[in-house]
This record gives structure tokens, sequence and C-alpha cells, in this order.
């Protein structure tokens, strides 16, 4: 009888070749890290990370921080002033 078993499912290819690329370069294969992933569920008792809807707020900032979008302030204190006023 075989020591393992087999699991499928599918996902996007996109992302199947993304994490491919990452795992590769941490020494892994897909199969390696999905077993990872798997024994750390166990290990944790469910999933081994908090799982969350992002808030409206934080995406806006996300887009504005990576569309280097915003203020931006000289100095601490003229930070602070705007935060205070706001």
């Amino acid at each position: 009888m075989s020591e393992t078993a087999t699991v499928s499912f599918r996902t996007d290819p996109k992302v199947k070749e993304e994490a491919k690329a990452l795992y590769e370069s941490m020494g892994m294969d897909l199969s390696t890290a999905l077993n990872v992933f798997l024994r750390q569920s166990i290990r944790d008792n469910g999933m081994p990370f908090k799982i969350t809807r992002e808030q409206p707020e934080s995406i806006e900032a996300r887009r504005q921080t990576e569309a280097h979008e915003g203020r931006s302030f000289t100095s601490s204190e003229s930070l602070m002033k705007d935060l205070m006023d706001a």
C-alpha cells in the first residue's frame, strides 16, 4: 500500500506558476509547500494565518501609496500638525 495520498485541486494557471516560482526560490516544489501548509494548519488547529476582509480605507491608502499620490511633508512637525488638524 502507498504511503502517500493524492490530492487534486483547481487554481488559476498564473497563480500556480507564481507560487511554483516562489517556492522553487525557497528550495521547495509545490507538493512540499502544500504539505507544509497542511501540516501547519493541523498544528494551528485552523488556518495558519489570519483571514480578514480588508477595509476600503486600507485599499485606498495602498492605491495612493503605489501611485505616489497624497501629501508629503518636509518635517515631522508639519506631519503632526496635519494629523492633529484632521
